[in-house]
């Protein structure tokens, strides 16, 4: 059938070059071959896979969950997380609200204290009561109990606050980033589709970026075919199309319509037999088919017949 396919596309090409002078013929055909949608599902965390839903040939729907990779992992980690958040959530309610009265309180207490006893230390150094190393201690006590009491008093500047927003930032954002990872380990379909490759299997690990699946959109597939400079000319974005295959004769005709006409010419596929029509310069179109049914399969030869002037 294939190389039949290859007589036919270059018979088709053939007779669409020999008529370039004719620009009153209402009906353009050639030949080309079903094309699919392909989606390939690829990893976006690394992990061991739990399981795997579908086999090949299974239809898929929109958000059906097709592959489990294992996230025992990924919870911990998120536990951690959302309890280092905790921790700089209240740091930075804190740090906005200021110290309490009784914190401060307590603060002022312990300097006077410190106070008391290094003004104490001052007059038994001079008698050389106490030594050296008592006195240093004392005056170290009332130093830091002072600068505890004015910081408490006076509050964090507002450098101090935006820094612990920061990090009570930084503490979300990774929570959020793993609670991403935990959804990720679910792979989900994004449309509709037949899965045509089923790339692992359950216990094997897969890092990020790994295929793991295949879909295929069979619903709507697309039909690409060569005019010459001068059909090209004739045919606009939403024109009617006829697509016929093999497998189910002439009588049998799936409706399409054209989606895309290139701008720039290009030369004959190699797959055309005759050295003559592959150095030809066309013009590539494709045409999209609706296939609810799934009769038209990727990589069928098919025939268009594209409707142009009255004969639309």
């Amino acid at each position: 059938m294939a190389s039949s396919h290859r007589v036919r596309l270059a018979a088709g090409i053939m007779l669409l070059l020999a008529g370039c002078s004719d620009t009153s013929r209402t009906v353009i055909e050639s030949s080309g071959t079903i094309e699919g949608t392909d989606i390939t599902l690829a990893a976006e965390v690394a992990g061991k896979v739990r399981e795997v839903r579908v086999s090949e040939g299974s239809r898929v729907r929109a958000g059906d969950t097709l592959v489990l990779i294992d996230d025992t992992e990924y919870r911990l980690q998120l536990l951690q997380a959302e309890a280092n958040l905790a921790s700089f959530e209240s740091a930075y309610r804190l740090a906005l609200d200021g110290s309490r009265a009784e914190d401060i309180l307590q603060a002022e207490a312990a300097y006077r204290t410190a106070e008391t006893d290094f003004t104490r230390m001052k007059e038994l150094i001079a008698t050389e009561s106490v030594t050296q190393k008592q006195y240093d201690d004392a005056y170290a006590r009332f130093v830091t109990a002072e600068q505890a009491y004015r910081k408490l008093k006076r509050g964090l500047r507002p450098e101090e606050i935006n820094g612990a927003r920061v990090r009570r930032d930084l503490a979300a954002a990774q929570r959020d980033l793993l609670r991403k990872k935990l959804r990720d380990c679910a792979l989900t379909a994004p449309t509709v589709g037949t899965v045509t490759l089923r790339g692992v299997e359950p216990g094997e690990f897969v890092g990020v970026g790994q295929r793991v699946l295949r879909l295929t959109y069979l619903d709507r597939v697309k039909l690409t075919i060569y005019v010459n400079e001068v059909d090209v000319g004739r045919i606009t974005l939403g024109q009617g199309a006829s697509v016929t295959i093999d497998a189910f004769g002439e009588g049998k005709e799936f409706a399409g319509r054209v989606t895309y006409v290139s701008p720039t010419a290009e030369f004959t596929p190699k797959n055309v037999q005759t050295r003559e029509e592959r150095s030809k310069l066309v013009f590539g179109v494709k045409i999209e088919v609706e296939n609810p049914d799934g009769y038209l399969k990727p990589g069928l030869p098919a025939d268009a017949r594209i409707m142009t002037g009255g004969g639309q």
